[in-house]
């Protein structure tokens, strides 16, 4: 197992507040399978951060693409390898 920071760019924060019910329902589905390690808003609502944990980048990358909101185009991806 692996952790791996999801980086999510606010793009457009009228539409956040739309999709942000399916985002919190997405990623409670997966901390309850334990896929996530930890998660939040930046206080600057700039975006947020979503901690990971996978088996690969790759899975990591297909968790964190079906996000509501990087599938609404709502924020932008960047995904990186996180070492503790």
């Amino acid at each position: 197992m692996a952790y791996f920071a999801a980086f999510l760019h606010m793009i457009d924060i009228e539409k956040n507040n739309e999709v942000r019910p399916l985002h919190i329902n997405y990623l409670e589905e997966l901390d309850k399978q334990g896929k996530i390690f930890a998660r939040g808003p930046f206080s600057d609502q700039s975006g947020g951060l979503v901690v990971y944990i996978a088996d690969s980048f790759e899975e990591a990358m297909s968790l964190a693409e079906n996000d509501p909101h990087v599938v609404q185009k709502v924020r932008r991806l960047e995904l990186k390898e996180w070492v503790i």
